[in-house]
This record gives structure tokens, C-alpha cells and sequence, in this order.
């Protein structure tokens, strides 16, 4: 697939920069039950299906890291993202590749 926007991070730089103190603000675009199951702290929690109608409640103002399962999704949501003027970060291999501390 071929996401149309400039910005990706990996599991790994992201598990650096939270535990190097640094406050990111991350989207989470994963189903309820995949949240419920272990999420980033800090992260916000909008369902894919649910972001269009939800862009009020982002900040326009920060670097958005997008955060799924795999990646496929928050590419998709990075794109839409993107589209509307948002700055945006793809967190590829999503949280199916991250190795650090989950909230649950």
C-alpha cells in the first residue's frame, strides 16, 4: 500500500522518546476491544471508523503520532489526517512490534 504522507516512526524510537521523559501526543485508531487489551499511556483513543467525525477533538498544534495494530490502519488515518492540515506521524509495525510497558 502506498500511504501518501512524509512522516513514520518505529515502535522502537517511540518506546525511546517516552522513556526518555518526552511528552508525545499519540492517536490510538485501534477497535474498542483491541484499547481494552493494552494501549500506550497518554495515548487518545479514536476508532478509525470514528475519526472523521471526531477532528475537533485534536490538537492541530502538535505532531500527531497514529498508532493500530499493524500500521495499515493509522496509515490510513495519518492520511486523512494529512488531508486536513494535521501533522502527522505513522507509528509503523504498530503495537503488534511494540516490546515496552502497555497500559491496560
Amino acid at each position: 500500500m502506498a500511504f501518501k504522507f512524509p512522516k513514520a516512526t518505529t515502535p522502537q524510537e517511540v518506546a525511546l522518546r517516552l522513556n526518555r521523559g518526552e511528552k508525545l501526543y499519540m492517536l490510538d485508531v485501534r477497535e474498542p476491544e483491541e484499547w481494552a487489551a493494552g494501549h500506550l499511556e497518554g495515548a487518545k483513543h479514536i476508532p478509525l471508523g470514528q475519526l472523521s467525525g471526531r477532528l475537533h477533538e485534536l490538537d492541530k498544534s502538535k505532531e500527531i503520532i497514529v498508532i493500530c495494530r499493524s500500521g495499515n490502519r493509522s496509515g490510513l488515518a495519518c492520511e486523512l489526517l494529512n488531508e486536513k492540515g494535521f501533522d502527522v506521524v505513522n507509528m509503523t509495525g504498530g503495537m503488534n512490534n511494540w516490546n515496552d510497558v502497555v497500559e491496560s
